[in-house]
Parts: C-alpha cells; sequence; structure tokens
C-alpha cells in the first residue's frame, strides 16, 4: 500500500537581525470564533468514517463534501482500507456516502480531495497500482469511475503519470485537469485533462530538460493544484526541481503549451522561498499569490514565504515566516485562498502558539495576522500529507476546513485521525456562480444560502432569468448585454448578495 506520508524538507536557518524579524511582527487576531465539529475515528468498526481528511468543497445543497485518505469499510481485497467519501454539514453531522475498495466503488489509492463541477457532481482522483483513475460522486453519494489513460498498463513507466495527489480543477472549456506526482515520460509527474466523458490526455512530462546536475528544469513532482487565471491559462507550481532543485511556478493553455515562469532559490540563502506546497491564487488585481513551505528570511528559521508573482513570472517576496520567537506566526504554510474581504487565509503546518499549526490572515500587502493555533484537540496541521482545499469559504460567510491529524483527547485516543472546524471572523453572506465565466446564453448555477424567495439576479448590472433550485441554489442563464463583473442576487428580505469573484464573459 502506497505511503503517503512525505518528508519534510530541510530548513534552512536564516541569519538576518532581529530587527527585520520586528518588521514583520503580526499583529492580534480579530474577533472570531473558531468551533470543533467532529473527529475522524479512523480505522475499521465503528465508526467507520475513515483517517486523515483531504480537504473539503460545498455542495450545490449546502452540505460540505470530503474525502479520508484511510480507513472506512472497503476491504475489497488484501485488508487494505483505502478511505471513504463522506458529506458534512455546516454543524457538524457527518454521512458516509461510501467507500473506495468496494464492489460498486473504484480502488485503491486516494490522497486527493474532491472537485464541484458544473454539472453539480464531484470529482476526484485515485491511483490503482499502475493506474490514474478519475472518479465521479453525485451529491447523493452514488460513485463511479469517469476513465483513465488506457496506457497505464503497458507502458514502462506508464506515460499517464502515477500518485494524482492534487485536486482536479474544470477550466471553462469544461473540461478536468490535474497533475501526477510521478512517472509520465520522463518519470517525474505529468499534467493532463480529462473530460467529464472520460477521454483522457496528456499534455506535460515534467522532466523534458535537465541540467547537468539531473534537476528537471521545469520542474518535477507537483502537490498543488491548477489555477485558472483570467486570461484563461492554469497555473502551477512545483514542489522539486527547477535550475536549483527548489521548486517551480508554471504556466500552460488549456491546449498544453507549457512554460516555466520562475525557478525558486535563485539568490544564495533561498531569500525567496523554496518547495511551495500551496496552490496559487489569483488576487483581485490580476496577480497570483502563492507560499513556500521553506526558507526565507525569517529572524528565527527558514519556515517558507508568502509572495505574489505577475502572469509574466516577476515575484516579489511578501512576507517570511519564522518572524516571531519560537515561529509563533507560524512555518511551513500548506493551504492559502482569497476570502470575500479582500484578504487571503492560509494554514501552516508547525509553529503557532502550540507548534500544532495555524490559521493566518494576510493582507495583499503581506501583513499576518493569527487568526487560530492548532492545540491538538482542535486538530494537527502536519506536512506529512499533501495538502488539499484545507481551508474554503462557505457562502455564509464562515470559513470550514480540516486537519489530517488530531482531534478530542488527541493525547489518548489512538484513532483521533483529523478534523473538521468552522472559523467565523465576521464575514457576511455572498453567492458564488459554477461556473466563472461564460458566454451570453450559457448555464450558470448561483450558490448561496437562504436563496428561496429570491426576486433578481443580475451580471454585472444586466438582468437576468432565473429560477430558485432549492434555498442553495438559483440556476440561471448569461443574460443578453452582459459584461464581465459581479453576479447579485437580491432575496426576499431586501438582502443584496454578490459574488466572491467577477463573472467573465468573454
Amino acid at each position: 500500500m502506497k505511503n503517503f506520508r512525505q518528508q519534510k524538507a530541510i530548513r534552512v536557518v536564516a541569519t538576518l537581525a532581529l530587527i527585520l524579524a520586528l518588521a514583520g511582527i503580526a499583529v492580534p487576531a480579530q474577533a472570531q470564533t473558531f468551533t470543533s465539529l467532529h473527529t475522524f475515528g479512523g480505522g475499521q468498526g465503528d465508526p467507520p468514517d475513515g483517517s486523515y481528511p483531504n480537504g473539503l468543497v460545498q455542495g450545490t445543497n449546502g452540505y460540505l463534501y470530503g474525502t479520508t485518505a484511510f480507513g472506512g469499510n472497503g476491504d475489497g481485497g488484501g485488508g487494505d482500507y483505502y478511505g471513504t467519501v463522506f458529506k458534512i454539514s455546516t454543524s457538524g453531522t457527518e454521512t458516509i456516502l461510501d467507500n473506495f475498495n468496494t464492489a460498486s466503488a473504484p480502488c485503491c489509492g486516494n490522497n486527493a480531495a474532491l472537485a464541484l463541477a458544473t454539472n453539480g457532481d464531484f470529482y476526484g482522483t485515485l491511483f490503482l497500482n499502475a493506474d490514474t483513475e478519475v472518479y465521479k460522486v453525485t451529491p447523493s453519494g452514488t460513485l463511479t469511475g469517469v476513465g483513465d489513460s488506457g496506457l497505464c498498463n503497458t507502458a514502462d513507466p506508464p506515460v499517464c503519470g502515477q500518485s494524482p495527489e492534487a485536486t482536479l480543477v474544470q477550466a471553462s472549456n469544461g473540461d478536468l485537469y490535474g497533475t501526477t506526482q510521478t512517472d509520465g515520460a520522463y518519470g517525474q509527474g505529468v499534467i493532463f485533462k480529462m473530460t467529464l466523458g472520460g477521454a483522457f490526455t496528456i499534455l506535460h512530462s515534467f522532466c523534458e530538460t535537465e541540467n547537468s546536475e539531473s534537476d528537471c528544469l521545469d520542474g518535477n513532482g507537483p502537490y498543488t493544484a491548477l489555477v485558472q487565471g483570467t486570461n484563461g491559462d492554469l497555473y502551477g507550481a512545483t514542489h522539486n526541481g527547477g535550475a536549483n532543485g527548489a521548486g517551480t511556478i508554471f504556466q500552460i493553455t488549456e491546449a498544453g503549451k507549457f512554460s516555466t515562469l520562475y525557478t525558486f532559490c535563485n539568490v544564495s540563502g533561498c531569500p525567496d522561498g523554496a518547495h511551495p506546497y500551496a496552490a496559487l491564487v489569483q488576487g483581485a488585481d490580476g496577480n497570483l499569490y502563492g507560499a513556500t513551505g521553506t526558507d526565507g528570511t525569517g529572524a528565527f528559521g527558514g519556515g517558507g514565504t508568502f509572495f505574489t508573482i505577475t502572469p509574466s513570472g516577476k515575484l516579489t517576496t511578501l512576507y517570511s515566516f519564522c518572524n516571531l520567537t519560537g515561529c509563533a506566526d507560524g512555518n511551513y504554510p500548506m493551504a492559502l485562498m482569497l476570502a470575500t474581504d479582500g484578504n487571503f487565509y492560509g494554514m501552516t503546518a508547525a509553529g503557532g502558539a502550540n507548534d500544532l499549526g495555524s490559521i493566518f490572515r494576510m493582507t495583499p500587502s503581506g501583513s499576518l495576522t493569527t487568526e487560530h493555533s492548532f492545540d491538538g484537540t482542535d486538530g494537527i496541521v502536519t506536512s506529512d500529507f499533501p495538502p488539499g482545499p484545507w481551508l474554503i469559504q462557505d457562502t455564509s460567510g464562515t470559513f470550514y476546513g480540516v486537519t489530517p491529524e488530531g482531534g478530542a483527547n488527541y493525547q489518548t485516543c489512538a484513532t483521533c485521525n483529523g478534523t473538521v472546524f468552522s472559523l467565523s471572523v465576521g464575514l457576511g453572506p455572498f453567492v458564488e456562480t459554477l461556473p466563472t465565466s461564460g458566454k451570453v446564453a450559457s448555464a450558470v448555477k448561483i450558490l448561496g444560502n437562504n436563496l428561496t424567495g429570491a426576486t433578481k439576479v443580475t451580471f454585472n448590472g444586466k438582468t437576468a432569468t432565473f429560477k430558485v433550485a432549492s434555498s442553495t441554489e438559483i440556476t440561471t442563464t448569461v443574460p443578453t448585454g452582459a459584461t464581465t463583473g459581479v453576479v447579485k442576487v437580491t432575496t426576499s428580505t431586501g438582502t443584496t448578495l454578490t459574488s466572491n469573484v467577477a463573472f467573465q464573459v468573454p
């Protein structure tokens, strides 16, 4: 059985003076409420809810959906239990929808979170010995395999790649895009796309060029999900490779034209950071934001960085973690997302008040606030598992997330294998469009809360016809004359809810 745990990268101790550390001092947290919602029991038996959650995604029905990497009751042979698919309410009521490695569900290795597609179903990836498979889960829990490359059992190494550990993303053309950690034409992972019907295409095999030290100049071993920019191109990061072996940032078109934008650790001491784990996020300014897992100029250790990079590849380091004694500001950032207040929120795999990880808020200019420090009973963040969407913002405005380890009574509990939590920082409700772009007359789902009785929907001011499908979903089409801008919904109480990102109209 595949070992999911990954060895932490070696942290480089910086030599900067203390005054530089004080310049990046974190400010006190705003008023917030943290709530532990669920501890995964792990193992088999009662409760068989799995171990080590991979991340969360909000469904059209308002529930949160996720997968676990191990546990459950899906022993299809060999005594191996490969995880579960679950849904959980925002109040913490969990339901197991299916187990991997059963007669009705694909097998075997599962270390990626689910992605919500425009048809309302969820998609994920599995690795099956020498194969990569995409599967589909309906909101009610019906799980089926979609397809694979058909090449994995005839090629050595498998040209389709193995170990797909990053969450899939659905691009504006409707296809799913993803990466694998290993194999491919050069044995270092691939970027692939797959239609919802199962047609599989390899777009790029990493390590097509090497330097004299055998470093893969285009990177290798991508852990993070891809993100589609407003220009239509996809962006991602590799954990390793590049000219300095510290990872890269790359760009690839929907059709597969690949280019390397940036190579980390391009200056002695790696002040720009090294080994990115967190997925890139596009900011309101059109630039990409991200985090590296190690290095930087933190005065108390190389705890990683928070950076911005232009679509053309100019990188600016905005913050270095471990700028506070004991890395109270966190180190080894693993997850990052953009919230409706315009700030970035993320999670670190170490540091914080208890050295068990933290949740942080970062302004676009690089000012850090610690929102929560984990203490074990409410979870433990660790770099032993590739990060998925560990932190998301629900359309209620509240954050929900998972930790891959820890839980209630974690010091005495042998099966406390991860948690689900909520974090409220006072942000209001909003709506989310699915997809986030589309031509005039194309179908759009609008997700939100308390949508029953909604009276108006507009696309950048243009009124659209719509139907309220449920209290959490509206179906509509892009109206004639619509241009790029936010989508707004007027509720039955007269409240206006605004989309979290601008809807792109080509």
